[in-house]
């Protein structure tokens, strides 16, 4: 057994030590106390894991040999006779790396009166042995755990049933001021934040301030240019690493966020969750000048522009403005009357690149739109609107003022915009107001205000 153990012939021994309120058998090698001679320090290797066989303890000295036997009696008679071990620092030799590593892991540490077992590659305790082997995953790089739906894996199962809400749209967690839904119950911990107006992070170079302190240092990348996530495909830099997710499956071509009503898929959750308020006709997002609701802030933010008109973008040969420049540019072609994108099957042409893509599925027979009632597919969205009236037996949408009827409800909301009131975009010259900031631009650049024409002529 000394030779399978790899210590020494001149001394050996083993005994059972009371440590707290648990007991360990444990091989010693030469332990120095004042009941025997003695003079080193034990093994962190448990005695039952060497030699299960064993069933007695032999103890040796440099003169002595006992006998010890694993009666109860006895085993009462050690913890009397070696209470003073519990207050010893034990000093440890290793039998071998892997011997230590395993034996201290399974042991654990004690605190107090609580054990704690560490892991060995980052120093991290646990109050669980089977905590401390699932820690251990994310060193061995393992994910068992994986999720049907879009391949992707988890290291724990807990971990892939928040994610399986991702597909399921499920958000258990409310705000109970405001009503948002989350999925996660630390994701709500960070929007109270913001009814608390607890914000502690600033930037020093724009003033803009953050609830946490991580999403402070990602938008400081904005600042110093940093984009720390690169792409090893085409070499694209991000400066968030969710940001370089997405962009991946432009590559792959996976679009794992699927709608349920038209089976419509995307590769982002928030653009599906944008999609479905097309479903619902939910437009949460209100412009607070002139009432107009939109289904994403975004698209609210560009609107601001127009009434703010802060960094419009006007076209000087007619008047429009526009909330983005590719947009203005867009638009300028077709006063030049070029066709830049063609089709490189018929030659055909078109003024911009959305209008060649509903043109090519003429030549890939892609029929993207498809009736959920007896799953006909039609190649253009205006068929598709144009067949729903067969369902649905006509224009189902009425105007209450005039009863003009409408197919879709888009088209009634832009109509009821005619008998509406509110005229929110004002000629400061004449005072006339008008409902559509490019209607202003008309009456003053081109039609021209009868009393800016006044003032001119005076001048």
């Amino acid at each position: 057994m000394r030779q399978a153990l790899g210590l020494p012939d001149w001394t050996w021994h083993a005994m059972v030590l009371p440590l707290g309120n648990w007991w360990e058998q444990v091989l010693l090698q030469g332990m120095r106390c004042e009941y025997s001679n003695c003079t080193q320090v034990r093994t962190k290797q448990p005695y039952r894991d060497l030699a299960e066989e064993v069933v007695s303890v032999h103890f040796q000295t440099n003169s002595d040999l006992m006998m010890l036997k694993e009666e109860n009696h006895k085993l009462n008679e050690m913890e009397q006779k070696y209470q003073h071990e519990r207050h010893h620092d034990f000093m440890t030799e290793e039998i071998s790396r892997k011997t230590e590593k395993t034996s201290s892991q399974k042991r654990g540490q004690k605190k107090g009166t609580k054990r704690y077992f560490t892991c060995q590659e980052c120093g991290k305790c646990f109050d669980q042995f089977g905590n401390l082997k699932v820690h251990m995953r994310i060193h061995k790089g393992e994910k068992p755990f994986t999720c049907q739906q879009c391949g992707k894996s988890f290291n724990e199962k807990g971990n892939l049933n928040v994610h399986m809400r991702v597909h399921t749209g499920e958000r258990p967690f409310t705000c109970q001021q405001c009503g948002k839904s989350f999925s996660q119950r630390g994701n709500l911990k960070v929007h109270m934040k913001i009814h608390t107006g607890v914000s502690s992070f600033t930037c020093q170079q724009c003033g803009k301030s953050f609830t946490q302190k991580g999403n402070l240092k990602k938008h400081m990348r904005i600042h110093t240019g940093e984009k720390p996530y690169t792409c090893k495909l085409c070499g694209k830099g991000f400066t968030r690493e969710l940001g370089l997710s997405y962009h991946m499956n432009s590559h792959t071509g996976e679009k794992p966020f699927i709608c349920g009503q038209c089976g419509k898929s995307f590769t982002r959750k928030v653009t599906l969750d944008t999609h479905i308020r097309i479903h619902t006709g939910e437009k949460p997002f209100v412009c607070g000048q002139c009432g107009k609701n939109f289904r994403c802030k975004e698209n609210l933010n560009q609107h601001m522009r127009i009434h703010s008109r802060e960094n419009c973008f006007i076209c000087h040969q007619c008047g429009r403005s526009f909330t983005h420049m590719k947009r203005l540019k867009n638009h300028l072609i077709t006063h030049t009357g070029k066709k830049p994108f063609m089709c490189h099957h018929c030659g055909k042409s078109y003024i911009n690149k959305r209008n060649l893509q509903t043109h090519m599925r003429i030549h890939s027979r892609k029929r993207s739109f498809t009736c959920l009632q007896h799953k006909k597919s039609l190649r253009y969205g205006r068929g598709l609107k144009r067949h729903l009236q067969i369902h649905s037996g006509g224009k189902l949408f009425n105007c209450d003022q005039c009863n003009k009827k409408f197919l879709l409800p888009l088209h009634l909301q832009i109509h009821l915009k005619s008998h509406a009131v509110v005229r929110p975009y004002l000629c400061f010259l004449c005072g006339k107001h008008f409902k559509w900031p490019s209607n202003l631009l008309l009456h003053q650049k081109i039609r021209v205000c009868v009393k800016l024409r006044l003032r001119s002529h005076h001048s």
